[in-house]
């Protein structure tokens, strides 16, 4: 279809949501402990919580929006992330804000999964490649957008106003998915009419668990994800550390974001040089550098704001080399089952940054060593998994029979 611009910008904010949601009640977590008289661990699984359950529901929204169309899956989700965004500002201990956030996590979903379906079903050529660059970038600024908005919200109006936005934007989002969004349902959904979506879906994933380079795929951006989301659950208690209230926090947690940015961009124009290969391991290269260097720094003792941000600028970098590669295996190694490839590795992306999240709330972090640690932990389980990518590969080219 012809080039739309409203379209786009529809699209970007549906798939935008869950991760605004995600990340806008960063900077509060910092206070929730004592507000509710919880220790951190229990704070963290209002985060883990969520990533859960943004994971675990795209397997589900998939599927069903295959079957049924889009739309109506779309607007079923956000319709889920409104009612969750409404209870969590409403709720009156952390047992309930946990399970609000769960619930705000499985509707939220549904933007993420569906969106990218739509720009499948809508775009096609030079037009789908150009809006799934916008969506990278998009993404990027999501986190240091919403900590800095969270931020100023907290101060000013209480931790409550960010889920309150939140909800608002569900309901915008449900008004905009109604009037303006076409129904899109591709047409192998229609072809299996008369098989249950369910053993459909069991059969594409049985399908997907048999290619070994997909499973490397996935474990290789699921440590990835753990390692970046294990930064956003960490970065608050580190610099509170440091004395940086939540009206502050965005302005350094935005230097993982922005840099990953560059990185795509750097992706997009070194591709056709470098190759896919050559610019994973220089990705994984820049990531473990400037974890190492903000581990080194810690232990100097230099416990400062700029000292634990700016090393991360090349962990940022990092990773914008290494996930479009790493994104476009994973999709490609099955392409009849692109969309069931595509929520089995967002799943693991989500799970695996849960339980990076959760490990946060079990360690001290008086100082940036503790969660650089944690951080290189990740980086060097993916560094493993892409070894065994590579030599996986290796083996397949020199016997291409097997």
């Amino acid at each position: 279809m012809p080039p739309s611009r409203g379209l786009v910008v529809i699209l970007l904010m549906q798939i935008s949501l869950g991760l605004l949601a995600m990340t806008i009640c960063l900077p509060s977590m910092q206070e929730w402990g004592q507000l509710f008289g919880a220790d951190q661990a229990q704070v963290q699984l209002t985060f883990s919580g969520y990533v859960v359950a943004y994971g675990a529901s795209q397997l589900i929204y998939g599927p069903l929006s295959d079957r049924y169309g889009r739309k109506g899956i779309l607007m079923i989700g956000l319709s889920i992330g409104a009612v969750g965004s409404w209870l969590a500002a409403l709720a009156p201990d952390l047992t309930w804000l946990t399970l609000a956030r769960v619930l705000q996590g499985s509707g939220c979903a549904a933007g993420m999964v569906l969106g990218r379906s739509m720009v499948q079903d809508l775009f096609a050529g030079p037009q789908r490649t150009r809006v799934m660059a916008y969506i990278g970038m998009t993404l990027g600024l999501c986190p240091p957008a919403a900590t800095l908005i969270g931020g100023q919200l907290h101060v000013h109006l209480g931790w409550r106003a960010n889920f309150v936005l939140i909800g608002v934007l569900a309901l915008a989002l449900l008004l905009i998915t109604w009037r303006q969004l076409p129904m899109t349902r591709p047409g192998a959904g229609a072809n299996n009419a008369d098989r249950h979506w369910l053993a459909h879906m069991g059969a594409a994933y049985a399908r997907l668990a048999r290619e070994p380079a997909f499973l490397m795929y996935a474990a290789l951006l699921g440590l990835t994800t753990a390692t970046f989301y294990t930064f956003l659950a960490g970065a608050p208690i580190v610099l509170a550390s440091y004395g940086v209230g939540p009206d502050r926090i965005g302005w350094y947690i935005m230097a993982v974001p922005l840099s990953y940015i560059l990185g795509n961009f750097a992706t997009s124009r070194l591709i056709h040089t470098l190759g896919e290969r050559h610019l994973m391991v220089a990705g994984q290269a820049s990531a473990l550098c400037g974890i190492t260097l903000m581990i080194v720094l810690g232990l100097a003792g230099l416990k400062t704001p700029l000292a634990f941000a700016l090393p991360l600028t090349l962990l940022g970098l990092g990773h914008g080399l290494l996930n479009p590669p790493a994104l476009a295996g994973t999709v490609g190694q099955v392409p009849t089952l692109a969309g069931s490839a595509s929520a089995v590795a967002g799943l693991g992306q989500q799970l695996l940054g849960a339980l990076g999240g959760f490990i946060v709330g079990l360690m001290a972090h008086d100082g940036s060593v503790n969660l650089g640690l944690l951080m290189a932990g990740f980086t060097l389980g993916a560094i493993g998994a892409q070894a065994l990518l590579h030599r996986f590969q290796w083996h397949r080219s020199i016997s291409p029979n097997d």
